[in-house]
């Protein structure tokens, strides 16, 4: 506001020089965004290292939070920890609390690599002391990209007990765009490009050793922001994803797309299957899948590689939440958003993996939040517990509400009215009080 200009960088909108300022300045200015600083706008999650709760986006930055007051406290930088540019809103956790995330390495030593990162519980020695902490991060492993200038885009990654799953996908930052973003006036966002000719390759790694199985998976290309969740059974890693055939979703949430009548992107709810250590005497063009309740197929191609593909088990489907203490485990229902021609989600639904039936909740002019199901302790079933969702009115002189589900029927239980503006969210992250 002071600048009475854009001054920082984000997906959407390019900071630009200030005009009163003589070419040299400028030249210098230029000079200085050839290597990206990016954003420390943390708009897209929470996320939990250690005790430490942090808002957090996409890159390098993180800007750490007080749970109770939800008040902004330090800037942290990854960098500071360790060498990545960019990393996923959505990291895991084990049992134990230990946190697990991937982050982007850009042409760091001549290198462009995904680095998979543990960042540890609480130790015994540093409770009660202000460690940060990300100070006792340790590198899981590095996957080398494809490419150096256009490493994959992505925006989460699946975990088993075993195994981790990271998806490199053909679609990708162009790492050339960004260093000329400044000078030439545009955003982010138009640094990124999906390659449709090009193969996803899916990357099967080993959380004991760091290293990724023998066989190399690959399937037609694709895009996928959201992981649901991943299991092991009968030598096999089987994991859902939400996709799409292309990259227009991030075009559906400009303003002048919410006014015009487009092709909505539509995405899909699909399941694939990953065996872990094939029979190399299985013939080429023979399928590797024998689970009995999926589609879905790993069809072996020359020097092993195997070619799979998804079964769909629903459509119109995103933001997924489930009970995350089934996580790494096979799950059967998924709590999301129906997004069946807008990004505005006016229905929120239950789907049963098993069954493939969907429940829905919706109510006349309300915009509903991405639901985030609690889980009842010691609960009984895997949907025993409640779903949270922010329920935004579409008229001004009406209360949003907080609205409350039983995570079995789906049906409301309660509702409080706030007396706030509230706006839509992508995440949500709840954090129970401590006893």
């Amino acid at each position: 506001m002071t600048a009475n200009r854009i001054v920082v960088s984000e997906m959407g909108t390019m900071a630009y020089p200030d005009p009163s300022k003589n070419l040299i300045v400028k030249a210098i200015t230029f000079l200085n965004h050839t290597v990206p600083d990016f954003t420390d706008n943390g708009a897209s999650n929470f996320i939990k290292y250690g005790n430490e709760y942090f808002a957090t986006s996409e890159t390098n930055y993180i800007r750490k939070i007080d749970p109770v007051t939800l008040e902004t406290l330090d800037k942290v930088d990854y960098m500071k920890y360790l060498p990545v540019n960019l990393a996923t809103s959505h990291p895991h956790y084990d049992k134990e609390g230990n946190a697990y995330n991937i982050g982007t390495s850009i042409a760091e030593k001549g290198k462009t690599k995904y680095i998979l990162f543990k960042v540890p519980a609480v130790s015994e020695k540093d409770k009660g002391k202000k460690v940060p902490a990300l100070k006792n991060v340790e590198t899981v492993c590095t996957v080398p990209s494809r490419t150096l200038l256009t490493p994959s885009y992505y925006h989460s990654f699946g975990m088993t007990d075993n195994y981790f799953i990271f998806i490199e996908q053909p679609f990708k930052l162009d790492i050339l765009k960004m260093a000329t973003a400044y000078m030439r006036g545009v955003n982010w966002a138009s640094c990124l490009k999906f390659c449709p000719e090009e193969n996803t390759l899916i990357h099967l790694i080993d959380r004991k050793t760091g290293k990724e199985v023998e066989t190399k998976y690959f399937t037609g290309a694709m895009v996928v922001y959201h992981h649901v969740n991943a299991f092991e059974e009968d030598g096999n890693v089987v994991f859902d994803v939400i996709a799409y055939d292309d990259n227009k979703l991030y075009d559906m949430f400009y303003l002048k797309k919410k006014t015009e009548a487009s092709v909505y992107s539509k995405s899909s709810y699909r399941r694939f299957v990953l065996p872990i250590q094939p029979d190399k005497s299985i013939a080429i063009g023979e399928n590797l899948v024998n689970l009995k309740y999926t589609t879905a197929s790993a069809v072996k191609e020359k020097e092993g590689k195997l070619m799979c593909q998804a079964e769909v088990l629903n459509e119109d489907f995103e933001l997924p939440r489930m009970n995350y203490d089934f996580n790494g485990k096979r799950h059967r229902f998924v709590y999301g958003s129906c997004v069946e021609e807008s990004t505005m989600a006016v229905k929120i639904g239950k789907f049963d993996t098993e069954t493939k039936e969907m429940v829905y909740w919706s109510e006349d002019n309300c915009f509903l939040s991405e639901p985030v199901f609690i889980p009842r302790p010691n609960g009984e079933s895997e949907d025993d517990g409640v779903v949270l969702i922010s329920a935004i009115k579409s008229s001004p002189d009406q209360s949003s509400f907080i609205l409350i589900l039983d995570g079995r029927t789906f049906k409301e239980l309660a509702r409080a009215y706030v007396n706030a503006e509230l706006q839509m969210d992508m995440h949500g992250f709840f954090i129970p009080r401590e006893s």
